[in-house]
């Protein structure tokens, strides 16, 4: 930082990023909001957690992997429109996207659906992009992005045909594998169709979606808290924003009936027991919250760290943060 202007001037634009999302959502009046990052039980997220011990009621905790849950339950409590910029902990891999501890963005709106949160993304990335770098066009690496809107849609099976030439929809476990051997990627055992899919995409599709696209209408398997789809069975009102071949974006039509949130979260539990350290786990609270009644609701989740990346043209997560997770000097 000392000796590299170039480098401040990152954390400058950083800085920017997060106060402009803030203008954004004040000028909406919606309620910037605190909650726990000590959490009894995990969840609002397909993770891993860090897990620590609370002396006083000698009980464990884990620190939070996601707000979702508990953002949902001020929904319940009669909040109309609510965000969070927080920090979120998860004890998984490091890589050029990947922190242990990362900032968040989350977003949780009543009476809407994924439909209307698709428009409200491109409003708010557009201004954001603008707001940092004075444009919506944005060069990083070898690529020129544009986030002006309207932005490319495809449901996940449409862009899995168009970019391996392979229909998995419909497809059961075992067709799965098959077609995933056939790509040679390696699966877990732990893996079910959600699991199997979301690979396939990962490593075959996702990485050539540059310009902002909205990948749409994932299966069931893959999204927990997502409200059924209203005309597809088997698929989830659930959209990702996918820019320069990262997830940069992540938002559902929100699960509001404690039923199939019961079941879904009981579906977790079995991969949890076929050996899935990452499948969700059933949160009782949570449940009891929606039994109380949850309007119908969109929410969304926006990484600040990509999107500081993308915005400020740096390859490597550690760039935009100013003390990175680092292995120790020996």
């Amino acid at each position: 930082l000392i000796v590299n202007q170039p480098v401040r001037e990152v954390f400058v634009k950083r800085a920017k990023i997060i106060q402009t999302i803030r203008s954004f959502f004040d000028a909406r009046n919606y309620l910037e909001v605190e909650t726990p990052v000590l959490q009894q039980v995990y969840g609002g997220a397909s993770a891993r957690p860090f897990k620590t011990h609370h002396n006083a009621h000698d009980i464990d905790l884990y620190l939070r992997i996601a707000d979702e849950l508990y953002l949902k339950r001020l929904i319940v409590g009669g909040y109309d429109a609510v965000y969070e910029i927080s920090k979120d902990f998860r004890n998984e891999g490091m890589d050029r996207a990947h922190n242990p501890e990362f900032t968040m963005l989350e977003l949780y709106v009543a009476y809407r659906d994924y439909t209307w949160m698709m428009q409200l993304v491109e409003q708010l990335i557009s201004t954001v992009a603008a707001a940092a770098n004075g444009s919506a066009v944005v060069k990083t690496g070898k690529h020129e992005i544009n986030f002006t809107p309207p932005y490319k849609r495809l449901t996940m099976f449409d862009a899995i045909k168009e970019h391996t030439g392979r229909d998995v929809r419909g497809k059961n476990e075992a067709a799965l594998r098959t077609i995933a051997k056939e790509m040679h990627l390696e699966l877990e055992a732990s893996h079910g169709v959600g699991g199997i899919i979301d690979e396939i995409f990962s490593a075959r599709v996702q990485p050539h979606l540059i310009q902002p696209t909205f990948i749409t209408d994932y299966p069931l398997e893959m999204s927990p808290l997502a409200k059924k789809h209203r005309s597809e069975a088997g698929l989830v009102e659930r959209f990702e924003l996918i820019v320069n071949g990262q997830e940069l974006c992540n938002a559902f039509s929100e699960l509001n009936d404690p039923l199939d949130q019961r079941a879904r979260f009981e579906e977790q539990m079995k991969l949890r027991a076929r050996g899935d350290e990452k499948a969700q786990v059933l949160d009782e609270d949570y449940l009891r919250a929606l039994e109380y009644g949850m309007p119908p609701a969109a929410g969304l989740g926006v990484g600040i760290d990509r999107l500081t990346m993308l915005l400020t043209g740096q390859d490597s997560i550690r760039d935009v943060i100013f003390f990175p997770q680092m292995k120790p000097e020996k």
